[in-house]
């Protein structure tokens, strides 16, 4: 099936905007096959690794193939178009070295671009095996090919590496039983180490075990220690044999929101305990009996603030922590995590633990706003929060944390905040019009352009908004067809210049996260008697284990018993 092409105007670098936009050929419909051998025969003999602002396709498509074809297929054809020699027995020399230099060429940007994905994946390196055997024998045959088979050799030593590195990290172990986020429950290497090996180590791996608890309807639970890629059945097998249930075939395994709203897994749905909302719950019962679930006392969060608790830390103390908890979450996702979310992850049977910490973070941060106020009693010591909360933001936002900016700005404008009449008139002018500059920045009109528009004006690395980003991905998604006429992909959704496209999404994470994250402590407090490794270690504890309420019409009940509706 022959692809269709048109001529697209290119959209520049979002972090680049004074880039002049040129015309360049774009792929918009065929099947992967066509699609593959189109790029490797217009693509790959003027690649350059280094350049961030020419022609993207090849990227992209490596941004978001997992979609439309496997790794095992992809790899099939990549051999088949290796072995063009044995296919047409006819071709010239000349065309059939450069074939060959071209599969190698897209293996180097292949493993450049999926990184960890391409290292770990058994599929790639008997296909890599396999083109080494083959290169060795070409070199014989045609006397070239050293450079490419350098180039393979390369790969395969970083993949040596990588191996090495997993050994020494071994299984790591998490914890998702308590109230607060996925925590480790694992050693962290020394922070001597390089940021790329820490990196790995800190992410969060299908291997990995996570201890969860599996709550019946009666309440009574069962602990499990599974690996993080452990499907819903086999939870639910264990959780059923562990509490005694029988006909497994009928029970299912559920999230208990806080506000009682109930979400059953389907059987093939993995990374269930790092996918739950803030103060979901992993129930197990009779798929006929979903309705008589109810929530644990838990899961209604706190009953009494911790106001106090965040005086002893200055707003810009708990921005700083809040920024590089925020960028090690950030920064351990993989780009087609946010494919397999959107997507649906049981699709590819890969995990999403990392994107879920992340997101979930987000709305920790969002409903911790809004806890501490309405659980505050006291006016004053209310308007003085919601002082320092605003102060945190702009702390935030300066560092470029753009995620816990929103978070916090969006936690304020929840209508349990906005309605505190009281508590906002006794604001200082001054910090009323700040967060009226704030909130403008999150307004939604015209697609988030202020947003859009403040991240241009920005330099990586920061950490995005990624709620926003997420549904730009879900809206190319849900708005265009993977698949048009005749079963051919719709190339135009992965890879268009649209203003959602997915691979433009991902292209901007990927810049967002360039470079290493350096900020300026902020200078300890001389009235702060503790050590500043304790003072430290406590703000980082606070941040990592942060309480809330989730439940909205619970926030607004407290919001009102604080200031009653005006008549």
């Amino acid at each position: 099936m022959a692809t269709t092409h048109n001529h697209t105007n290119h959209i520049s670098n979002p972090f680049e905007p004074n880039n002049a936009s040129h015309y360049k050929y774009m792929v918009m419909a065929g099947t992967p096959e066509k699609m593959l051998e189109h790029l490797l025969e217009t693509r790959l003999d003027t690649i350059n690794l280094d350049d961030r602002n020419g022609d993207t396709l090849l990227q992209d498509f490596l941004l978001t193939f997992p979609v439309f074809i496997s790794w095992k297929h992809l790899c099939n054809q990549l051999m088949r178009y290796y072995r063009i020699d044995e296919l047409h027995q006819r071709q010239e020399k000349e065309f059939i070295v450069a074939n060959k230099r071209r599969v190698v060429r897209f293996m180097h940007y292949w493993f450049t671009i999926a990184g960890e994905a391409f290292l770990k994946n058994k599929i790639v390196w008997t296909f890599i095996e396999d083109i080494v055997e083959a290169l060795q024998k070409d070199i014989n045959k045609y006397k070239t090919f050293e450079d490419e088979l350098l180039t393979l050799k390369t790969i395969t030593e970083a993949k040596t590496i990588y191996e090495l590195e997993m050994d020494m990290r071994g299984i790591q172990k998490w914890k998702a039983d308590n109230p607060g986020s996925v925590r480790r429950m694992s050693t962290a290497p020394e922070v001597n180490y390089t940021n790329d090996y820490r990196n790995k180590w800190l992410s969060i791996k299908e291997s990995d075990e996570i201890i969860c608890k599996v709550f019946c309807a009666d309440h009574t639970y069962t602990t499990l220690k599974i690996n993080v890629d452990t499907k819903a059945e086999v939870i639910k097998t264990q959780a059923a044999d562990k509490l005694g249930m029988d006909k497994v075939n009928e029970l299912v395994i559920v999230e208990l929101k806080s506000n009682t709203e109930r979400l059953p897994f389907r059987d093939t749905e993995i990374s269930i305990p790092t996918a739950l909302t803030v103060n979901g719950r992993i129930f197990i019962a009779h798929a006929d009996h979903l309705d008589a679930l109810t929530t644990l006392t838990e899961q209604d969060g706190p009953t009494k603030g911790s106001a106090q608790q965040l005086e002893e830390f200055s707003s810009q103390d708990f921005a700083y922590h809040l920024t590089l908890h925020g960028w090690q979450l950030f920064h351990n996702l993989h780009d087609y995590e946010l494919i397999y979310h959107v997507f649906g992850r049981h699709n590819f049977n890969e995990i999403t633990a990392n994107l879920d910490v992340f997101l979930r973070h987000f709305n920790e941060i969002q409903y911790w706003t809004v806890t501490e106020l309405v659980l505050e009693k006291s006016l004053s010591r209310r308007v003085q929060l919601l002082r320092k909360l605003i102060k945190i933001a702009g702390h935030c936002k300066d560092y470029q944390n753009l995620n816990a900016f929103f978070a916090i700005i969006m936690g304020l404008s929840n209508v349990a905040v906005s309605r505190l009449s009281q508590t906002w008139e006794r604001l200082p002018n001054k910090i009323k019009r700040t967060f009226s500059q704030y909130e403008s920045l999150i307004d939604p009109s015209r697609n988030h352009r202020r947003y859009r528009i403040m991240v241009q004006k920005m330099s990586p690395p920061l950490i995005p908004f990624m709620p926003l980003l997420l549904k730009d991905i879900t809206f190319a998604h849900e708005g265009n067809k993977t698949y048009v006429e005749q079963g051919l992909v719709n190339f135009e959704k992965m890879v268009g210049n649209g203003a959602h496209m997915i691979a433009q999404t991902l292209r901007t994470i990927r810049e967002c996260k360039s470079g290493a994250i350096s900020l300026e402590p902020p200078s300890q407090s001389s009235s702060n008697q503790k050590s500043k490794s304790t003072f430290s270690q406590q703000l980082q504890q606070y941040i990592q284990e942060i309480k809330v309420i989730d439940n909205l019409r619970r926030l607004t009940q407290l919001s009102h018993s604080l200031e009653h509706r005006k008549l």
